[in-house]
Parts: structure tokens; sequence; C-alpha cells
């Protein structure tokens, strides 16, 4: 009897299956309920971060967030109820020095703006969305610590001049920033003299003595995108470039001698040049409230994570405060502010006057002529010389 045989080729496809996790031990919170998940094999904490939504649906929940992870295992917690539909009640408050609270983020925990950690911050929003309401709270619960405000105001002054009692310098024109921004680069030299006379790589370290310690200098920027624009390029060139130049060096090498930046604007795009990039770059803290278009929102948040920007993109306009916000963990959240009216700002400011270091004393110092290369040596100080 003869056989027949047959040979057949079969191609097998990877096909993308979702599975349903693998959960363990529900654990009530405050807001909700966390939860954690055996990963199958083959998948990664990124797989679940990509399904928040649709877990979030499934489990007839506001939110559901990825908070921790180790090998084989993710901590999901999952939120009831938005706990940023209202923050009526709340307070700014100092919570130590450069520390600001002044909101409260989606997982429960305080919004706290916080100097030492994050150096520099960079607050995106349009008109009414809360951008201008955040610099006021900060000017509120700096008012009262021993720290020296610097203003650069491009909107004729209309933004800080109601607390240029509480800041010691203030600038509303572009020269006037220019001229500015070479004071600051000054005392960061002066600064860096006097961490080499007491061999220390920046104004935090123990072995400084108190006695000549600095005095912490925050600088607010209002319309960042004033400072890079050029209507007429022929006659402005110089005077950007010496903008952009003086401010990234601020940005670099401020951290180390308690220089500390929070830049605001309503717009920023690539196309007002390299030096906001450069910029962008050094300015690790971000908010991002409501805004008018992609690239503003991709420019504050997109080299962080992509999900954030589709998060702030989300952000509607009845909610004024609210944003995403990238800090001192890495990690996106959305955010929301207390509500801070412009007198109660002004009465702070007016309140600490007495606080305020004059800009005569703070420029008042040997300020030694150092290269570029020598600058370059603290541009990254031991970040284990800054106390907790």
């Amino acid at each position: 009897m003869n056989g027949l045989m047959l040979k057949q080729r079969r191609k097998l496809h990877k096909v993308q299956v979702e599975k349903a996790p693998r959960l363990g031990l529900i654990r009530p919170t405050s807001l909700g309920f966390q939860v954690t998940a055996r990963l199958h094999d083959g998948q990664t904490p990124e797989d679940y971060e990509d399904v928040l939504d649709k877990l979030a649906h499934a489990w007839r929940v506001h939110s559901v967030r990825l908070v921790s992870w180790r090998p084989g295992r993710v901590t999901l917690a999952a939120t009831l109820v938005d706990p940023l539909e209202t923050v009526a009640g709340l307070q700014v408050a100092a919570e130590g020095l450069l520390r600001v609270r002044v909101g409260l983020l989606d997982n429960g925990n305080p919004y706290v703006i916080d100097f030492k950690v994050v150096p520099h911050w960079l607050n995106v929003g349009a008109t009414q969305s809360g951008k201008s309401n955040l610099a006021n709270a900060l000017i509120l619960g700096l008012a009262p610590q021993p720290v020296a405000l610097v203003g650069f105001d491009l909107k004729g002054g209309v933004e800080f001049t109601p607390y240029q009692a509480r800041m010691s310098a203030l600038a509303t024109e572009r020269p006037e920033c220019a001229d500015l921004l070479a004071d600051l680069v000054g005392i960061i030299k002066s600064r860096m003299a006097l961490c080499r006379q007491y061999r220390v790589k920046n104004i935090w370290h123990p072995r400084l003595p108190e006695a000549v310690r600095p005095i912490p200098i925050v600088v607010l920027v209002d319309e960042m995108a004033e400072l890079f624009l050029m209507a007429d390029p022929d006659n402005e060139k110089e005077e950007v470039a010496a903008v952009a130049t003086r401010l990234l060096r601020v940005a670099q090498l401020g951290r180390a001698f308690g220089i500390y930046l929070f830049v605001c604007g309503q717009r920023i795009g690539s196309d007002l040049g390299k030096g906001v990039t450069a910029l962008r770059a050094q300015l690790t803290g971000r908010v991002c409230h409501m805004v008018n278009d992609d690239e503003t929102a991709k420019m504050c948040l997109g080299d962080m994570d992509r999900r954030a920007v589709a998060a702030a993109r989300q952000i509607s306009s009845d909610r004024p405060g609210t944003a995403v916000v990238i800090g001192s963990d890495s990690r996106w959240h959305h955010a929301r502010s207390v509500h801070v009216l412009e007198e109660e700002a002004e009465a702070a400011a007016e309140r600490y006057a007495d606080l305020t270091p004059s800009w005569a004393l703070l420029t008042d110092g040997p300020v030694i002529d150092v290269d570029d290369s020598e600058l370059d040596d603290y541009a990254k100080p031991d970040m284990e010389d800054i106390p907790a």
C-alpha cells in the first residue's frame, strides 16, 4: 500500500493579545484604592501605562495611575473622585526655605515648588489659564522668606510692578533685562570666588560659614518670548543674542550659587531661536496650563513624556489653575494651584518689604574675570552637598 506524504509550511504570526491583569490585594487609600498587578511574561510597566484610561473605564473610577514598579510587578492607584474639582479652603504656605506649597496634586499630595530640589522651572499657559496666578502664589509664599526676588516683566511692568516693594530689581524693557542679566552673571562670578576661597562647590555646603553664606535669589521672568522676538533683526540681533547668552549662563550655573529661575510664557516654540531650546533643557521643572497650540505643549513637556503632552492638551478653559506638572519625581501629574488674588500678593509684598535686600548689597563684592573654561568647572556641582 502506497502512502502519500504532504508537506505544508505554516507561517507563525505574533498577535498582540491584551490579557487581564493578575491583581493582588486591594488596599484602600484616602482617595480610592491601590492594587499590585503581576506582569505577564513579556510585559513591561510601559504596557500598563498605555492602557491606564481603559482600566479607569473598566473599574469605573475617575483615573488610574502607575505609582511604582519592581521586577515582575506594578502598583496601580485608582482615584474614585477628582481631587482637583475644587481647591477651596487650601492656603499658600511656605514650608521651608525656597519651598512653597501652591496647591494640590491629583494624587492628593501637596503641589510644591521647591527650588532646592528642582532649581529652575518653566511655566506656560494661555491667557486666563492660571499661569500668572501661579506666579502670584510663589510671590505670596516667598515674600516672608529671607530671599531676594528679581523680576523681568516684558509686559511693560504690569505683572510685577504691584510687588515691586518686595523686589530687589525689576526690568521692564529688553535693554534693562540685558543689563540686569549682566549683573546676575557678575553675582555668580563673585560667589564663585567665595566658594573657591572656602574650597566648596556651592553655597549650601556645610563648610561655608553661615556668616558669609549669600542670600538666595529667585528670578521671575514673565513673557519669555518677548526676550527673543526680533522686529528688526539688523538692529536687535546683538541685543537678543546677549540676553539669550546671559540667561542661559544663569540657568547653567545659577543653582550652585543660589540663583533660581521661574520662567513664564504664553507661547514657546522653536521658531524663537536656538536659545529657547537650549534654555528649556536647563529648566527641569515643567508646568503646562491650558495652551492654544500643540507646539507650546510639546516644547514644555514633549522632551519629558509624550503622555503628558496629550494630557495637557485636554485641559479645559473652565478649570483655571489646572496644569500638568513634572517636578522632583520626574513623573507627570495633574495639579491645581490655589487662587491668589493680586491684592493678596501685593499686601504680602508690602508687609514684608523690610526683608528686601537692596540690589547694591547683592552686587557689592569682588567680581573676578573668569574664563568660560573655568565657569564650566562649576556647571555640575555635587548634589550630595545640598541639604535635604
